[in-house]
């Protein structure tokens, strides 16, 4: 059985430590705004095993020139469970929320090896690669919602 519900910043540190920041200090795991009312944070559970996490903040990039808009941070699949569907379930449930919230525009830092799947998924890429000390090459990339305007 396959379920999304919100989760806590700390639970999310299952997930985002192996997958994310593995062989790091924990602490790495919080994020800047992980705690603030207008963070939340999904689980993603298969037969009660919290396999998925993301979370989404009220954010604006001021790259964008938009209203309300949202980034994704967090984003990890323990590895068993990759490839599989799961990372797109998580990131529709993330879209779903920021619609309701009348968000216009999500947009996040993406790992170069995610990249290709965020394309997938519809999301573009902004700009020119930029590495984060310490993790890689990074890519900003965004969806604009479908009410979202120039």
């Amino acid at each position: 059985m396959i379920k999304i519900q919100n989760i806590t910043s700390i639970e999310a540190f299952a997930v985002r430590y192996p997958v994310l920041r593995s062989g790091k200090p924990i602490e790495s795991c919080q994020f800047d705004g992980d705690t603030l009312s207008s963070t939340v944070h999904f689980g993603l559970f298969v037969d009660e095993k919290l396999i998925g996490v993301v979370s989404v903040f009220q954010n604006n990039n001021g790259t964008f020139k938009y209203e309300n808009q949202f980034q994704i941070r967090g984003m990890a699949v323990l590895p068993e469970f990759q490839k599989k569907g799961f990372g797109e379930l998580l990131v529709k449930q993330s879209e779903e929320y920021v619609l309701n919230k009348k968000g216009t525009i999500i947009w996040f830092n993406a790992r170069e090896n995610a990249v290709g799947f965020y394309k997938k998924i519809g999301y573009e890429i902004i700009g020119t690669p930029f590495s984060i000390a310490d993790i890689g090459i990074h890519y900003i990339m965004k969806k604009k919602l479908h009410y979202a305007h120039e």
